[in-house]
């Protein structure tokens, strides 16, 4: 009996209905407040929306009724994101999942394949994530498509609903700074563009620390002036209370591997070029790990991506020097980063929600969603399993989001 043959829990039908019946993180936000959809291909089409809050027109008795088409309608095209990745279990696991008499080790190798399965689900649902956030925070967002070919979806989010602050006006050291002002100049535009009244706000916990300890906030909560005083105990629901918004502290974050390509020289070197460069991002902190040496590691914030040639360019030198080849480097970055103060209202005013998920069909099979596979290798003996997904977010009321970036 050779690979995975007469394995029971390593039957696609088996693999499928495990990978499904992992309910989806509580931690990943976005992807939870938005449902999902199939597509009829694998090129996405969508209708956006600009205001919805029109009236039926008053008409003479008798007369034809006009004809109304949806408001403001512009349409938004793109090639759903294909990902997947896949994980190896050798001979010994095969052979293990094998040994029902031996009850602990089999019980073993089933907790190894629950937990390989899981890391995949939770890392696929994780690349959701990043492409709602991405849609929904910074109205567009870069992927590869069939032949290797970079190419970048945008939302139509204005310009005027995502502001970069005046550095008179930033909320951290702003001379002029006036947190709750700019807040109530969203809503209006949100108001006046969209017809509705923003009601979320997200921020991440760096923020809501910047917030609680600015000092034209605290005046207004102070007990004379508002609540009872509990500003530190209860921010969010303080704060929140405030400015008429529910706060959400957003503090999830992705992490991006890449293998070191050009040799780092400690103390020189302020560029390192990796082996995919797709998802670092300017202003992440990328760490330099020595693969080979327990805790070897340092921090440089990045201060450039080259997607095309593969190099990052970092604001420091490492001290360290470190090997093509051998070494790698993470990047850590959180979904709402610490400069950004994002708001929306996720129902338009025909209560549909604003965005959603397309899943497009791939596969011989037409599949949409998640699905595992399996191949086996003959020698050394083992089975890969495969996870895939193809899908894209949609956003049918960009209006109905606004963004400051705020130091």
């Amino acid at each position: 009996m050779k690979g995975s043959e007469g394995i029971p829990q390593l039957k696609l039908e088996t693999l499928n209905k495990v990978i499904h019946a992992f309910p989806k993180a509580a931690n990943l936000f976005f992807t939870n407040m938005f449902g999902e959809n199939k597509a009829d291909s694998d090129t996405i089409t969508w209708e956006t929306e600009f205001g919805s809050a029109g009236m039926t027109p008053f008409v003479a008795p008798g007369s034809v009724a006009p004809a109304i088409g949806l408001d403001g309608v512009g349409k938004g095209s793109a090639t759903a994101a294909f990902f997947k990745e896949k994980m190896y279990f050798d001979e010994e696991f095969l052979n293990n999942l094998r040994q029902l008499g031996t009850y602990a080790t089999y019980e073993t190798a089933k907790v190894k394949l629950a937990r390989g399965l899981l890391k995949l689900r939770n890392r696929m649902d994780r690349r959701r994530e990043w492409m709602t956030a991405q849609m929904l925070v910074n109205g567009s967002f870069s992927y590869v498509t069939k032949g290797e070919t970079n190419v970048s979806v945008s939302y139509g989010i204005p310009t005027s609903h995502m502001v970069t602050l005046a550095a008179d006006r930033q909320w951290d050291d702003g001379a002029n700074r006036n947190p709750v002002e700019d807040i109530m100049d969203a809503k209006t535009v949100v108001a006046n563009d969209a017809g509705v009244q923003l009601t979320d706000a997200y921020l991440n916990s760096e923020l809501l620390k910047l917030l609680i300890l600015d000092s034209k906030i605290q005046a207004l909560l102070s007990k004379s002036a508002f609540g009872s005083g509990d500003l530190f105990s209860r921010p969010r629901e303080v704060i929140g209370s405030l400015l008429n918004l529910n706060l959400t502290t957003y503090d999830e974050l992705y992490e991006v591997q890449g293998w070191v390509m050009s040799a780092v020289t400690g103390g020189s070197s302020t560029t390192v070029t990796v082996d995919d460069p797709s998802d670092f991002e300017v202003g992440g902190t990328l760490r330099f790990i020595k693969v080979k040496e327990a805790n070897v590691w340092e921090d440089e914030t990045i201060t450039a991506v080259n997607k095309t040639t593969g190099v990052i360019t970092v604001a420091t030198a490492p001290t360290l020097s470190f090997t093509a080849g051998i070494d790698k480097v993470v990047m850590r970055k959180k979904f709402i980063g610490d400069d950004t103060f994002f708001m929306m209202n996720p129902v338009a005013n025909d209560g549909t929600k604003i965005a959603e998920i397309l899943m497009a069909p791939y596969g011989l099979g037409r599949r949409w969603g998640y699905y595992s596979d399996k191949k086996d290798e003959w020698d050394p003996e083992g089975t890969w399993l495969r996870n895939q997904d193809k899908c894209l977010p949609v956003l049918y009321f960009p209006n109905n989001t606004f963004k400051y970036i705020v130091k």
